[in-house]
């Protein structure tokens, strides 16, 4: 293989056009992502373009974050290559363990979107991918660990939108299909939301945070995350309503090739009319219409049993009957495992304990 010539990535249009040309694109590759973290928690981005003479083989957006004086690289969904090709991988590998080295970091951490399994564990679907299988021998080969600490989801449901739309509404359970016309005859409605709509969509999250008991943060975080993907044509939000009031929400992410369900909220009221159904539906049909081939359901549990905090969103998500997609998760690479020892193990125990003391 020719060398690879890495090049740094500095305008947005470019950035984004490269990106686009891998059939895996993830949205939390885009340049608009990047600037989403710089700017609400500080990662900074550095864009790599791996070059093999004119053509762009692979990409990495790294994330730079000092902690302790040294710095922590993270990949999100990155990197992005034809990981069909072992030899380009061990390259990619290679400088990005070198620039970790070089920056002398904590630790680096990848989380390919490489698909290791489809289908439940051990069940009757349940598919492993030589692909994925590959890449996670290559990465214990170089040293690589699997991440105490997963970012992202490492697993999802995905639904290929090419089907027509009888077809998929065919292919639903049949509760689900059912709780998808309830809300229709009930007189649930769907509309695009507008940039003026980002209160609503705050104040209905701030409800179900409450009622579900999971922390959020403040508006302005939200309003990065919606509002600009909003403006840059990155993100797409509907909203549902009954007898003239707002009762839920879904806000989508879609770039490439794919459409991702990201945020979803409800009111307490107008529960039985199922806006959550109609949305979901409405979501795909929308997708499709734009001209994306799979819809991503983001997020499935780790462990596919009523143990696992995801299992009831999971048994909500399943009924649109997506594919269980498994991925190989996050790993990390450390340089200098002296210094990740300290930050993984040694500091979150010592400040357990410092808790401890306080109560």
């Amino acid at each position: 293989m020719a060398l690879l010539q890495v090049i740094t990535i500095m305008e947005r249009e470019e950035w984004n056009a490269l990106l686009g040309r891998f059939s895996t694109a993830h949205i939390l590759q885009t340049w608009e992502w990047g600037e989403f973290k710089r700017v609400t928690t500080g990662w900074q981005p550095l864009r790599l373009a791996f070059m093999q003479g004119t053509e762009t083989v692979a990409l990495a957006s790294v994330g730079v974050r000092r902690v302790l004086g040294l710095p922590l690289l993270y990949a999100p969904k990155g990197f992005i290559a034809h990981h069909d090709n072992p030899v380009l991988v061990e390259s990619v590998l290679a400088h990005l363990e070198g620039m970790a080295r070089d920056m002398r970091a904590i630790w680096l951490k990848i989380d390919p979107d490489v698909i290791t399994e489809t289908g439940v564990p051990n069940g009757d679907d349940d598919i492993t991918h030589l692909q994925g299988q590959t890449l996670k021998a290559a990465l214990i080969k170089r040293g690589w660990r699997f991440s105490p600490d997963q970012v992202q989801f490492r697993n999802t449901l995905c639904i290929d939108l090419t089907p027509d739309e009888d077809t998929l509404l065919a292919n639903m359970s049949q509760n689900t299909r059912r709780k998808v016309r309830t809300a229709e005859k009930k007189g649930v409605t769907i509309r695009n939301a507008t940039l003026e709509d980002l209160p609503i969509l705050y104040a209905l999250y701030q409800t179900t945070g409450e009622r579900d008991g999971f922390l959020i943060r403040p508006f302005g975080y939200y309003q990065q995350a919606w509002q600009e993907f909003m403006s840059a044509g990155l993100a797409h939000a509907l909203i549902a309503e009954h007898e003239g009031a707002v009762i839920a929400h879904v806000v989508l992410y879609h770039f490439g090739r794919k459409c991702w369900y990201f945020y979803g909220a409800s009111s307490n009221e107008a529960r039985d009319t199922m806006p959550n159904y109609a949305l979901q539906w409405e979501a795909m049909r929308w997708a499709k219409a734009q001209g994306y081939s799979t819809y991503d359901m983001w997020g499935a549990p780790d462990v596919f049993d009523e143990s696992d905090s995801l299992w009831g969103v999971y048994e909500f998500k399943r009924g649109f009957r997506g594919v269980v997609t498994r991925h190989i998760g996050a790993w990390d690479y450390a340089p200098y495992p002296p210094s990740y020892w300290l930050y993984t193990q040694a500091v979150p125990a010592v400040r357990g304990l410092l808790r401890r003391l306080k109560r």
